[in-house]
């Protein structure tokens, strides 16, 4: 199964560049960077670290305003917060005084809206959440609590899904898991993703294709089409084709780095560091 076709993206980036002041100086994230995706399409972002990814990331959000360049969503300019797009973070930010009901019902509140209980009780149900809805996070595990904020990021239904490295912190089998929880939801929802990891192997597993990007300031470097069927199981990714491609792409990546400080070396990162991963 493959992404819904369309003439027009759902999601384009055009000519985004980010120049951050700080206090050592100007310092321009990203460059520059175009990227169309696909109504239905699961698309992945990968580079060396601070190249630019989670600006670009937020910038596609609305949470961070670009220097020039701009996001469109269906064609319309994304200048601020949206409730046509979720957002999954690098950690799950539950708010520790409310229960799981509670945080998944939060955005609900915000918008004035009533929450569609039967979605989000599947999406509890697809996640192994089932009767723990009046659990604090503190009393959820990292794994359990990343299926939450995968919940409520779903439970209003975006038409855009943008993840930032949501599984970094799970041990390998959990984060397994959840990327094949991922492709389960996306094949009965087609749902547009875009996805920033720094696992090669989870970009190729999740993707319809996958970005890579140049050293900071970022730019677009490559595209590579995954061309394997969905579901995709653990046996195609023990394939020579898969080991090949993440090989090329892992050579793009360390070739980037070494082109960039061809001694060895590494760039002094000015502050705020943040600003530029």
């Amino acid at each position: 199964m493959t992404a819904k076709q369309s003439t027009q993206p759902k999601l384009r980036v055009s000519g985004a560049t980010k120049v951050y002041n700080t206090r050592s100086g100007d310092l321009t994230a990203i460059d520059r960077c175009s990227l169309d995706v696909m109504d239905g399409e699961i698309v992945s972002i990968v580079g060396p670290s601070g190249c630019g990814k989670t600006t670009l990331l937020w910038s596609m959000s609305g949470l961070h305003g670009l220097s020039s360049g701009e996001v469109l969503l269906d064609g319309v300019p994304v200048t601020g917060p949206n409730p046509e797009i979720g957002l999954v973070f690098q950690e799950a930010n539950l708010l520790p005084w409310r229960d799981l009901d509670a945080n998944i019902n939060f955005p609900f509140e915000i918008k004035g809206t009533k929450p569609d209980r039967a979605w989000i009780n599947e999406l509890l149900h697809r996640v192994g959440l089932d009767g723990f809805g009046g659990r604090y996070p503190r009393e959820l595990s990292g794994g359990m609590q990343q299926r939450a904020a995968l919940v409520r990021a779903l439970s209003y239904k975006p038409s855009l899904l943008l993840m930032d490295e949501p599984f970094g912190a799970l041990d390998a089998f959990t984060r397994e898991e959840m990327n094949r929880l991922v492709e389960e939801i996306w094949m009965d929802t087609h749902t547009t993703i875009v996805l920033i990891t720094h696992s090669i192997e989870e970009a190729i597993f999740l993707s319809d294709r996958v970005v890579v990007m140049s050293p900071r300031p970022g730019r677009v470097a490559s595209i590579h089409e995954i061309p394997f069927p969905r579901p995709r199981s653990l046996d195609i990714m023990a394939s020579s084709e898969v080991f090949n491609l993440m090989n090329t792409i892992k050579m793009e990546i360390v070739g980037s780095r070494q082109s960039r400080y061809p001694q060895g070396g590494t760039a002094a990162a000015p502050q705020p560091a943040r600003a530029a991963e």
